[in-house]
């Protein structure tokens, strides 16, 4: 098991017929046992977190532990 260090852009579309998207980012701290189970937890806590997102973009940047 290690802690891998995720970041998370999120993009969300404020209205249908609005050209303003708001977009952020968010750092999640991951215990999972490889990188494909920190992208799918932290897919899962940014689609909790976000429930209004249309897109995420996640980025492992590297292992903390």
């Amino acid at each position: 098991m290690h802690t891998f260090e995720v970041f998370v852009d999120i993009k969300e579309c404020t209205e249908k017929n609005d050209d303003r998207d708001r977009i952020m980012a968010t750092r999640y701290e991951i215990n999972a046992s490889g990188r494909t189970d920190a992208h799918d937890t932290a897919l899962f806590q940014a689609g909790k977190d976000y429930p209004k997102a249309t897109e995420y973009d996640i980025r492992i940047t590297r292992v903390l532990k």
